[in-house]
């Protein structure tokens, strides 16, 4: 581990690895990354996407959990292993000689030899009545993630890109009771086809409101006035990234290839194109649930790790070669 000095508030002056968000796929990353013993910071800005959300859902061992619940304890088990975390925001990152130099959106900077970015994504939802207002309620994108707490409902599928027909198929496992709103997507005839032939319906007309009673989602109101009942209401937001830091380094935002919004693009181990820099989490795949986000991230913190010895070990060679070489010179000229 790097020996330090210490800022005021106990945060070191640099890290071997600075982790940028704390939600799954940070406090993993940095767990693993505190388990091999290295000095890791990890800064937070605590927004998490899933925060709207009751329950996580699909991870093993703590299915339900609150997604507040599961921060906390992730962050107690990082710091429990000698890692930090601390709140806040990183506002820039650029090369210093082999290190990064990261800016704090405070005014504090700290060094770290290498850079894990876990900061995820901002869902953009379309600009409906209401919709954001139950967003993580009866308001739902994922049917894995909350298709079992909807089962059976009356489920209304809003068409907003690429992803909605394939969204509406999926969720037809889990209800007989799925409809379409074709909103301001067209349907290729292949799509409606596959609608019909499921037992899907399509209700044309553009989506203005959703409507409620007391406090339960209610239906759905098109431009024409037409309100379709409804419990549930799905939607594919778009994703967008939180990298603007990363400009310095030349990283920046690409279209996902599913046609979901963006990402940060990098290989199967999370190394982006960025020398020293991962990835890993939702900012690497909009798709990753918690469990997948969580396994990416303790993934790229053994890569960085394996990076890291690898450096050391050469610099350890270069070191013992030095030595030999003097040792060598000075024994032949003692003769």
């Amino acid at each position: 581990m790097t020996a330090q000095l210490e800022q005021e508030d106990g945060v070191m002056q640099e890290y071997d690895v600075v982790v940028v968000g704390g939600g799954a796929a940070g406090l993993s990353g940095a767990l693993t990354l505190a388990r091999a013993r290295r000095s890791v910071l990890v800064v937070d800005a605590g927004r998490p996407r899933n925060a709207p959300a009751e329950g996580v859902h699909g991870l093993l061992g703590r299915e339900g959990i609150s997604p507040a619940e599961l921060v906390e304890r992730g962050r107690a088990e990082v710091r429990s292993h000698g890692g930090q975390v601390v709140s806040g925001e990183v506002d820039a990152v650029v090369r210093d000689g082999e290190a990064f130099a990261v800016a704090l959106s405070e005014g504090r900077r700290v060094r770290g030899r290498r850079l894990l970015v876990a900061t995820g994504l901002v869902d953009e939802l379309p600009e409906v009545e209401g919709l954001r207002e139950r967003w993580g309620r009866e308001v739902v994108h994922c049917p894995y993630c909350h298709g079992w707490e909807v089962r059976d409902r009356a489920v209304g599928v809003l068409a907003t890109g690429p992803m909605s027909v394939h969204q509406a198929l999926l969720f037809r496992q889990w209800s007989r009771d799925v409809v379409l709103f074709s909103h301001t997507a067209e349907l290729s005839a292949e799509e409606a086809e596959q609608l019909a032939a499921t037992g899907i319906g399509v209700v044309p007309g553009e989506v203005v409101a959703l409507e409620t009673e007391g406090e339960r989602l209610a239906g759905v109101r098109t431009a024409d006035g037409s309100v379709v009942e409804r419990q549930v209401v799905a939607v594919a937001p778009r994703a967008r990234v939180r990298a603007g830091f990363l400009a310095g380094l030349g990283l920046g935002a690409v279209e996902h290839p599913s046609g979901v919004g963006e990402h940060l693009p990098s290989d199967t181990a999370g190394r982006s194109g960025a020398a020293g820099v991962w990835v890993a989490g939702n900012v690497a795949d909009p798709l990753m649930q918690v469990g997948a986000a969580a396994a990416a991230g303790a993934a790229a913190a053994a890569g960085i790790n394996a990076d890291l010895v690898a450096e050391e070990v050469r610099r350890a060679v270069a070191a013992h070669r030095t030595r030999e070489r003097t040792a060598d010179g000075g024994v032949l000229s003692g003769r």
